[in-house]
């Protein structure tokens, strides 16, 4: 055993900060991982800054693994997908707090929500805007055998949504304590600095977030040290198979962890020097210094977290490995950098992502994928799941800026948010052209960059580099839009 001892952060539990200082919530975490039980042990100090215009006398965090527990009421994965999901059969993972101290007092705090998926923190004084405060969280997470983003599998362990991690809070709406869902991620989260140090078995190779700062290795152990800064989340994948390959892009690694046995590294490893290549050029420079793909037991396509993305190792064929490669890689700009409400607005960065893929393959011509013929795919692709419905329910329902919650079901909630949001993106290029199109992008991530873009910010963008595109965004995210 690898003994932790809890990083001092602040020496005064409330602060006053400067207004014109950039404050950013930071986690600081010590966490070891034991591979006979599947657990993971944690110490979380949080420096919350309360940039609202509020004042708080509670706090919230997520505990997203406890969607994952035994008598869960939402479902994690469609039942589509549960045998794939559970090759050996159900299996169950959780998270327990086991204290919340503010300096060294113990405070009050209780488990929330419909799926016991919400850690709310009673503070001992007010936290006023512009003031912060230091928690400490020790917590136990215990891994379910599950191939998605938290759980383990054949080939890799994932710790995607693993730690309490504050809810977002929107001004006049309160804080967005939303449930686990099988459709999309259920995640809305705001940047933060991360410094987080993970203990494991040394027979292990580890992909993560941010950049490593030092590796610390013994017989049977291993414990390395990252640090990054203006993140939206904190992941990690551990595997006795990894085989990584490394390139560098504009000055940024690029790591390509795929398996022992695999034939395709380097051309994997250049698929995604080349999406990162393209979307540096077509929408601005990625602003971190490393980007890891990872080959993962993962029930669907792919994931995204900051600095680190999933592939699913049940993809077969590498025209559609690439695919998802590239979409995930979108994604980095797409939920990474420009943020957004992913549980009620899905349509936002599926839609970029998805769209930003197809712009890839029109600008690589080099893949065999033409643009037109993705365009009239996607098309039919749409119409047909219109007409099915129709069929079924007498009636379909094409509104795009729905919570995922709120859509029946997992075809109706991908058609919605990427099929359409192609459609959607590529009516707007049409109306305004390619230039001012990319030239919107552009303008968005800039005007976003670390920030959270709304539907109204997203159509006001593009609004004012053409005329008419914001009513056509209207049209598609209302559903009044007719696919011929």
């Amino acid at each position: 055993m690898i003994a932790f001892v809890m990083l001092l952060l602040v020496p005064l539990l409330f602060i006053s900060c400067d207004k014109d200082e950039k404050n950013l919530t930071t986690y600081k975490m010590n966490l070891e991982y034991n591979d006979v039980e599947h657990t993971l042990t944690g110490k979380e100090n949080v420096v919350y800054y309360n940039n609202s215009q509020n004042m708080f006398e509670k706090l919230y965090f997520h505990l997203y693994p406890n969607a994952f527990r035994e008598g869960a009421k939402n479902k994690i994965v469609s039942q589509s997908h549960e045998n794939e999901a559970f090759p050996n059969g159900n299996s169950y993972g959780n998270i327990e707090i086991d204290s919340v101290l503010c300096g060294n007092e113990k405070i009050n705090y209780t488990i929330e929500g419909e799926d016991c998926n919400i850690l709310a923190v009673k503070l001992v004084e007010e936290l006023y805007p512009n003031e912060c405060v230091a928690l400490d969280i020790e917590f136990k997470v215990q891994l379910a055998n599950i191939n998605h983003r938290f759980g383990y599998g054949e080939n890799t362990i994932n710790f995607g949504n693993f730690y309490p991690i504050a809810c977002m809070y929107e001004e006049n709406v309160g804080f967005a304590k939303s449930l686990y869902h099988s459709n999309g991620d259920p995640f809305y989260s705001d940047v933060a600095n991360y410094d987080v140090q993970i203990a494991f078995d040394s027979k292990f190779e580890i992909a993560s977030t941010g950049e490593l700062i030092l590796s610390e290795k013994e017989e049977n152990s291993t414990k390395n040290h990252y640090k990054s800064s203006n993140v939206r989340d904190f992941c990690f994948i551990l595997s006795s198979k990894f085989n990584v390959v490394q390139g560098e892009v504009d000055g940024i690694a690029i790591n390509y962890y795929g398996y022992k046995d695999d034939g395709n590294l380097s051309q994997c490893l250049s698929t995604c020097i080349d999406a990162v290549k393209t979307f540096n050029d077509m929408i601005g420079k990625y602003p971190y210094s490393q980007l890891s793909i990872v080959k993962s037991n993962f029930v669907y396509g792919g994931m995204e977290y900051p600095n680190v993305v999933l592939i699913s190792d049940k993809i077969e064929s590498q025209s559609e490995y690439n695919y998802v490669i590239v979409h995930e890689i979108a994604h980095q700009w797409w939920y990474g950098v420009v943020g957004n409400d992913e549980y009620n607005h899905a349509w936002i960065d599926e839609g970029l992502a998805e769209y930003s893929t197809l712009l890839f393959y029109e600008k690589n011509e080099n893949y065999g994928e033409n643009y037109e013929n993705m365009i009239n795919s996607a098309t039919q692709s749409y119409k047909l799941f219109e007409e099915v419905y129709k069929k079924i329910n007498g009636s379909v329902d094409g509104s795009m800026d729905r919570a995922i919650n709120k859509f029946a079901t997992e075809p109706e909630y991908t058609q919605c948010t990427y099929t359409k949001g192609v459609l959607m993106f590529d009516s707007v290029r049409e109306l305004i052209g390619k230039n001012k199109f990319e030239k919107a992008m552009q303008k968005m991530y800039k005007e976003y960059k670390y920030k959270i873009i709304t539907p109204e910010g997203l159509m006001a963008v593009f609004e004012k580099y053409g005329s008419g595109a914001e009513k056509v965004i209207k049209s598609y995210v209302e559903g009044k839009v007719i696919i011929i």
